[in-house]
């Protein structure tokens, strides 16, 4: 008889929920996909045109509505094919019968520049129009916790703006 109250003493502690004081709040869960929460912004830049005369680059001063931040990265799309449309990374060289060169950018907090790089020894008055004329550009900035994610690749265009909340 001792055994088997002393069972059902056990059993009863065992089945018995315990239960305390609710601990802290936890952290809000992630809103967007696959556990990524953020907010990129994109503008489309052009047409542009590369000459001579403003030295092979053009500067974009970044729209009001777009910001920034010192953490963010910036990443800059050549317009490669319009149907459909097709985007490359920058920088994206070129192979000419004259030599290479290439699409390539820098950035600040304000502005982007987008300019023509070659070796010092290129004739850039030998490029055909439909390489210096109308190239129209896609500026994507991303937080930089996002580009840590291994669910993005940033060489795919298509990829990125799967992330980007468009403005």
């Amino acid at each position: 008889m001792k055994r088997t109250l002393t069972l059902i003493s056990v059993l009863t502690l065992l089945l018995t929920a315990c239960e305390g004081p609710q601990g802290p709040p936890g952290f809000d869960g992630f809103d967007g996909q696959d556990g990524v929460n953020f907010v990129g912004q994109s503008f489309e830049v052009g047409p542009l045109n590369f000459t001579s005369s403003n030295g092979y680059e053009n500067t974009v001063d970044f729209p009001e509505n777009v910001f920034i931040g010192e953490d963010d990265m910036l990443l800059a799309y050549l317009l490669w094919d319009e149907n459909p449309d097709t985007w490359r990374l920058l920088p994206q060289t070129i192979y000419t019968s004259t030599g290479e060169f290439q699409y390539n950018f820098q950035d600040n907090f304000d502005n982007v520049s987008i300019f023509l790089d070659a070796p010092a020894s290129f004739d850039f008055s030998t490029l055909l129009p439909g390489d210096t004329e109308n190239q129209f550009f896609r500026i994507v900035i991303l937080p930089i916790d996002l580009i840590n994610s291994e669910n993005i690749n940033v060489n795919d265009f298509n990829s990125v703006m799967n992330y980007v909340e468009l403005n």
